[in-house]
């Protein structure tokens, strides 16, 4: 059985698990490993099964697990040359466990990831895709101010699709957050408002796209609720369904409420 499970995501913390339930990858581990272990397990997944770590950028959020979790089980480590040299610095690769730079692809078992830009705030973030052993291909993107021409070209056709929903810009703009932040999160190397995912779940619709989770949903400026209706009236918008067309659901924020679809 092929797996794709959100443990976690949002603004405290993100982690995908990809794989089977006899070995597979992270992509992220933005809670402390314990936490991460535990989402793990209500999977009935292991932390020796990870077969390896995939970090799209350095922020906390993403890596705060890290260096204890892959030091504990010694677990390798990808991510491009910007992240290395940003998580090196700050000390989250001193352990004993193998770290490698992703340029295109890396084959970890009986997947093929490859990996994709993203435009954002950080030294050089990344997204990626993983073909399963069946053939189905599924992406993670998140942590992006626009949708670049690299996820305009990799991410249409892929089965499914965790997708950033992070913000509703009216929330934003009326909220207690200070203007230069309001002003990062909106500007191309922020994050993807409720409005601008929608529109893209339009065209992964089109292109074949059988299941999208929304995911990366801010605490302050954004609903479940919110984010999957703009998404859900884009689909109906376009004719189809969001309930048979699509599957639409929005990843969970807590590790206690890890979200697995079927590939």
């Amino acid at each position: 059985m092929e797996r794709f499970c959100t443990l976690y995501s949002g603004s405290s913390g993100n982690a995908t698990y990809i794989g089977t339930e006899h070995g597979g990858i992270l992509v992220d581990i933005g809670k402390n490993a314990k936490q991460t272990a535990l989402a793990l397990e209500r999977l009935d997944l292991q932390p020796e099964q990870v077969q390896a770590v995939f970090i799209t950028h350095e922020h906390s959020d993403h890596v705060a697990g890290l260096r204890v979790f892959c030091k504990k089980h010694h677990i390798p480590v990808y991510a491009s040359l910007g992240t290395l040299e940003a998580l090196d610095a700050a000390g989250h690769l001193a352990g004993d466990f193998p770290v490698f730079q992703i340029q295109d692809y890396a084959d970890i078992g009986n997947l093929h990831v490859e990996c994709f830009h993203t435009s954002h705030d950080c030294a050089e973030g990344l997204g990626y895709s993983v073909t399963l052993e069946s053939g189905i291909r599924v992406c993670t993107a998140t942590d992006t101010g626009y949708i670049t021409p690299e996820m305009e070209q990799i991410l249409p056709g892929a089965h499914t699709v965790l997708l950033e929903s992070n913000h509703d810009v009216a929330m934003l703009e009326n909220g207690p957050y200070p203007y230069p932040l309001k002003r990062r999160i909106l500007g191309d190397s922020g994050h993807l408002s409720n409005d601008t995912a929608a529109d893209f779940v339009g065209r992964l619709l089109a292109s074949g796209t059988k299941q999208i989770l929304l995911g990366h949903l801010s605490q302050e400026n954004n609903y479940p609720a919110l984010a999957l209706e703009t998404s859900a009236t884009k689909v109906r918008e376009l004719g189809a369904s969001p309930e048979t067309d699509l599957l639409l659901q929005v990843a969970p924020r807590n590790e206690g409420l890890a979200l697995e679809v079927t590939v």
